[in-house]
């Protein structure tokens, strides 16, 4: 599915560009960087880059409360949210 609205939206694009020409491009271009710079903009950008990194600090404090305590010492060591955590074991394969 993914596949098949890549290609429409390709040919679209194809279509719709032939057409209007170089001018046009360029009239879409500085339209939509004028509209990346309103405030109303940045500041979604904005709230939605917080709201992410949110969600991806629960998640690996999520990660880390599960499975921290079963993973190598190779893992957690290049991971935040698990290095500082105790007891961790050095090979997969001693697991209790």
């Amino acid at each position: 599915m993914r596949k098949l609205t890549f290609i429409a939206g390709l040919a679209i694009g194809y279509v719709l560009g032939t057409r209007a020409g170089r001018e046009r491009y360029e009239q879409l271009r500085k339209t939509a960087r004028d509209l990346q710079q309103t405030s109303a903009v940045q500041s979604a950008t904005r709230n939605a880059k917080q709201a992410a990194g949110s969600a991806a600090s629960k998640a690996g404090q999520a990660v880390a409360g599960k499975v921290g305590d079963r993973l190598p010492n190779a893992v957690t060591d290049r991971i935040p949210y698990l290095s500082n955590r105790a007891g961790t074991l050095d090979d997969w394969d001693s697991q209790a």
